[in-house]
């Protein structure tokens, strides 16, 4: 039987919107400032630590690095990430993070088409749900899945197949969109087409497998409901071991 197409499950960071350089890299220096750090990450140091998931072990990995001990390290790195997602919170709440282009129309088409939408990130949810409802009303999100909900983080595939679960669906029924190399992995682990929408810190990493590859989600050949469907048709149809398309030939 032809796979169809039921449910669009969305990362977050980068994804939806680009959040990191100019969002998180902030809230985390800032963080570190509140609790008498030196430490500032540049915006190309920081695009070298996104290679670590997670927020709390991208500090505490940071800091061992500058010679502060283990335990030390990861107990410094909890509370300095506690500061940092209540920074950040308040960031998301005043509106100052907006969609990436094409994302409301992509959302909207879907949720016309009568597919399901859902979120699966290891971000917290603290941050996460005010930002989902802002980036993406008026359309309902019926699953969001998030770091504090899974024992693993990305590239562990639990975050989507907890997301499958509740949304009711086999991994033959949805699409995944990813921005990075690390989602990519957790996403196909999980058995999952995936469409990836790079960002400045992502594009040039190395994306095999997934069902294409595009620089946004406008453009001359904007990422609506239709192509979802018709590549999931098509990664399934190839035997889900194709590589990823690059650009917007789909």
């Amino acid at each position: 039987m032809a796979p169809h197409l039921r449910a669009v499950i969305f990362d977050v960071d980068g994804t939806l919107a680009d959040t990191e350089r100019d969002g998180h890299r902030p809230a985390f220096n800032a963080a570190f400032a509140e609790h008498g750090l030196d430490v500032e990450w540049g915006a190309a140091e920081y695009g070298r630590l996104l290679t670590i998931t997670g927020g709390a072990r991208r500090i505490a990995a940071d800091l061992r690095e500058r010679g502060v001990a283990g335990d030390e390290a990861d107990e410094l790195a909890a509370r300095v990430h506690r500061t940092k997602t209540a920074l950040f919170t308040s960031l998301v709440t005043s509106g100052a993070i907006v969609a990436r282009p094409g994302l409301p129309e992509l959302v909207a088409d879907l949720a016309a088409g009568g597919v399901r939408l859902a979120v699966a990130t290891t971000g917290r949810r603290t941050w996460v749900e005010p930002l989902v409802d802002r980036l993406l009303a008026p359309h309902p999100v019926e699953v969001i899945v998030t770091g504090d909900d899974v024992a693993d983080l990305k590239p562990d595939p639990e975050v989507y197949l907890r997301a499958l679960a509740a949304l009711g669906l086999e991994a033959r029924d949805a699409l995944a969109v990813e921005d990075s190399a690390v989602g990519l992995r957790a996403a196909t682990a999980a058995g999952l087409a995936t469409v990836v929408v790079t960002n400045g810190y992502t594009a040039d990493q190395d994306f095999t497998g997934a069902a294409a590859v595009l620089p946004g989600f406008d453009g001359p050949e904007p990422l609506r409901a239709q192509r979802c469907r018709a590549l999931h048709r098509r990664w399934w149809t190839a035997g889900t071991a194709t590589s990823g398309e690059r650009g917007g030939t789909a």
